[in-house]
């Protein structure tokens, strides 16, 4: 697993390589189309989300670059081969958060654009947290980013300013009510910025590998406990019908929250779109890096003091073409009670799509590679010049 050029999955069409950019060494898979010259294809940007990386999108980029884009996936600050001059791996809990602001995430890819030669790039695409840095990244800084897919985590668009620091985010205002509940429960986001997340999850009681495929599977379109619904309202009692791996039960780890989805043999067994050899790759890289960079991304989204950068755009819309990409049966498009109107009305000005994609879960560009190339393709058809 140490050359990333012959991780499975990965076809001869992308290139692993490492940029310099800001304070980082970023790890990059890219793929470009046949005959192209350096920068003559439009740029697509594909951000991943937690717990993944780069190698997420290893399906969708040579679709994307033989329809005639440069396609270019990092490694995000503190994941997998993208390394800091000021922090090595494993990141600890008590490292600086600063370059993990919101701001300082959308700088490090508008400086990958830049260093690849771009002045714009036609699409940035995030999933899960990276629908929030690829959502911010169009709302700074439109006249780069010509138009945005977010994936699976609908945007609500920046905080209010000036932000009440004392009550916190939505769910912090909520977290004494999910403790009162029978049984207690807390919100995964909380649990994520505990300096015991990291901890629980690179020591699961069954090893990481047994953790990152139940973790994996509990999300999923295989499983058959994913029935999502919209919520009524953002109240403790109602939230606690998202499943465990969202409002977990208080004492329990992330491990234990997802145990009781473990797939059967024969599940893993025919999994086409996470094979026994690519969650390999998972495994290897998380055991050399832990999650603490991953985890520190919702350290500051759950506090308004550490995210205060986020208030300065209070006000402001996304104005380029927006698109929204799910799986049918992903919670995380409800997971925060009435967010996606928010998103459609009034965050985004110009969202021309909302898709949700039959049998498939939070994993969308891994579960439903095609499907997610097709809707790419589509939107940026009819989004751009």
């Amino acid at each position: 697993m140490s050359d990333p050029s012959n991780w499975p999955g990965l076809s001869p069409g992308i290139q692993s390589r490492i940029v310099t950019i800001n304070d980082l060494e970023m790890h990059i898979l890219k793929a470009s189309p046949p005959n192209s010259s350096a920068t003559s294809a439009p740029l697509i940007v594909l951000l991943h989300g937690f717990p993944e990386l780069a190698y997420s999108w290893r399906k969708v980029l040579v679709p994307l670059s033989e329809a005639g884009y440069h396609v270019v996936a990092p490694d995000q600050r503190g994941y997998g081969r993208t390394k800091s001059i000021h922090a090595e791996y494993p990141i600890k809990f008590e490292d600086d958060l600063t370059p993990f602001r919101m701001t300082n995430l959308v700088k490090d890819v508008v400086a990958l654009v830049y260093t690849l030669g771009y002045q714009s790039a036609a699409a940035v695409v995030g999933h899960d947290f990276g629908a929030s840095v690829a959502a911010f990244c169009a709302l700074i800084r439109p006249d780069v980013f010509r138009s945005v897919v977010l994936m699976s985590s609908p945007f609500p668009g920046p905080p209010k300013l000036p932000a009440n620091h004392a009550s916190g985010t939505q769910v912090k205002q909520i977290e004494a009510a999910f403790a009162k509940l029978d049984p207690p429960r807390k919100h995964y986001t909380l649990y994520y910025s505990t300096p015991e997340a990291n901890r629980d999850m690179m020591n699961a009681p069954d090893g990481l590998r047994a953790f990152l495929r139940d973790y994996y599977h509990a999300k999923s379109g295989d499983s058959e406990h994913n029935a999502p619904h919209s919520l009524k309202a953002p109240e403790a009692a109602v939230m606690a019908e998202l499943p465990h791996y969202y409002v977990m039960r208080l004492d329990e780890t992330m491990p234990q929250s997802v145990r009781g989805s473990r797939p059967l043999k024969q599940i893993v067994e025919g999994n086409l779109w996470l094979t026994e050899e690519e969650l390999d790759v998972y495994v290897a890289e998380y055991t050399r890096t832990g999650f603490q960079g991953g985890l520190n991304m919702y350290r500051m989204a759950t506090n308004p003091a550490l995210s205060s950068d986020r208030e300065l755009f209070y006000g402001m819309k996304i104005v380029v073409p927006a698109m929204f990409v799910a799986g049918k049966k992903d919670w995380g498009t409800y997971q925060l009670p009435g967010v996606v109107d928010v998103m459609r009305e009034q965050a985004c000005e110009n969202m021309k799509d909302f898709v949700l994609i039959d049998r498939v879960g939070h994993w969308v560009q891994q579960e439903q590679s095609g499907e997610v190339v097709k809707q790419i393709l589509r939107f940026l058809g009819k989004s751009q010049p």
